[in-house]
């Protein structure tokens, strides 16, 4: 049966290079890189240099770069830090970000009485900046701000730098969930004045079970785990190191190709909702995620003028791998908590999907993809 794989937002393809990165490593490079005899040395060699790297791409030093197990676990110690460590007393999110984030500060609000705020959306989720403006003037309490770059279910893209200064200017802390982003776009640390972000390798076409966080310089960091002196006291653990490696391969990948990437799956993401449109009128599309401008060329969530509980099981049963909404869901029937946000009570109960590309997916594919859904529809 053909197969066709369409939930790169969930998950990615790895890279065959970075399977052989990861290969030759461990079958040579075993050593734990806390041990001081040569194996270890080696070890620890290989993970320092992958974290200079990794740093290069993003214009920052080295020792603002953490490894972690992923981007959830980093999301957490940014911003378990920012309340016992820095000081914060006030988190401004949105109804819509991921749960990593979304569930961290439920238990920091009910734990430690920290005060959350939502900041207005518009109709498409977009964040209303005149709003958070609003929220953060006058503000007395140390605030973190907290807006992912790239939603992960409708692919809307913030307006980071026009966040980073209203942050700046009123002496706000900025963390991004920038996991959909990384691999995908360039982010200069530089130039945006984030203060944290971080990165899931698996995102983009690395292993599962390895991510960063980046923590501004100046930052000191208490661990939420305890145990080793690992990545310069902040996480305890044993470094991973093959799967590090893997993830320093995969972003150099692709910061290589971002551009050909950026346009070739755009022309095909284009090429898709020509086509969708071409089916029916009446199907439309989520959050900004047709608007090429203003959504990630990777995320397209389309909506069906149909209630149909059915059609996410069909496509799967014809070998089409798509999300009804977030993967981190899977096995939930409580549906997506970003389309609930935004969307009327009427358009909420019809169909959904979520179509994501990458680098793999062909023409051939979303043809394929088009006639089922003419058949099905």
């Amino acid at each position: 049966m053909k197969t066709v794989y369409l939930d790169n937002a969930a998950t990615t393809q790895i890279d065959d290079q970075v399977i052989e990165v990861m290969h030759t490593s461990m079958k040579g490079n075993y050593g734990n890189p806390s041990s001081i005899h040569q194996f270890g040395r080696k070890a620890k060699s290989a993970v320092e240099t992958a974290r200079k790297n990794i740093a290069k791409h993003f214009n920052v030093t080295a020792s603002e770069i953490i490894f972690t197990a992923g981007g959830t676990e980093a999301d957490n110690l940014i911003l378990h830090n920012a309340v016992f460590n820095l000081g914060v007393k006030r988190i401004i999110t949105t109804k819509i970000e991921h749960h990593a984030v979304l569930h961290t500060c439920f238990h920091l609000e009910k734990s430690h009485n920290i005060l959350v705020d939502y900041v207005n959306l518009d109709e498409f989720g977009s964040v209303d900046i005149v709003h958070l403006e609003q929220l953060l003037s006058g503000s007395e309490d140390k605030t973190l701000v907290s807006l992912m770059l790239v939603n992960n279910e409708i692919g809307n893209i913030l307006d980071i730098d026009a966040v980073a200064g209203i942050c700046k200017k009123n002496n706000a802390l900025f963390h991004s969930d920038t996991v959909q982003a990384i691999g995908h776009y360039n982010i200069d640390l530089q130039k945006t004045s984030l203060d944290f972000m971080v990165a899931s390798a698996h995102k983009f076409h690395g292993p599962k079970g390895v991510g960063f966080a980046f923590f501004r310089k100046g930052f000191g960091i208490l661990p939420m785990l305890h145990g080793g002196d690992q990545e310069m006291g902040a996480r305890s653990s044993t470094e991973n190191v093959h799967a590090i490696l893997g993830m320093e391969k995969a972003l150099e990948i692709g910061v290589s190709y971002l551009e050909k990437d950026q346009k070739e799956i755009g022309e095909l993401k284009e090429y898709f909702i020509s086509e969708l449109k071409g089916l029916s009128k009446e199907i439309e599309f989520n959050g900004l995620s047709s608007d090429i401008e203003k959504s990630s060329y990777t995320i397209l969530n389309v909506r069906f003028p149909f209630t149909n509980d059915m059609l996410l099981f069909s496509l799967d049963m014809a070998g089409i791998a798509i999300s009804g909404g977030s993967a981190c869901q899977s096995g939930s029937n409580k549906g997506s908590h970003v389309l609930r946000e935004i969307l009327n009570d009427t358009d909420a109960d019809k169909t959904s999907v979520r179509f994501s590309f990458s680098k793999y997916t062909t023409k051939q594919e979303i043809d394929f993809v088009v006639n089922y859904l003419k058949e099905s529809i």
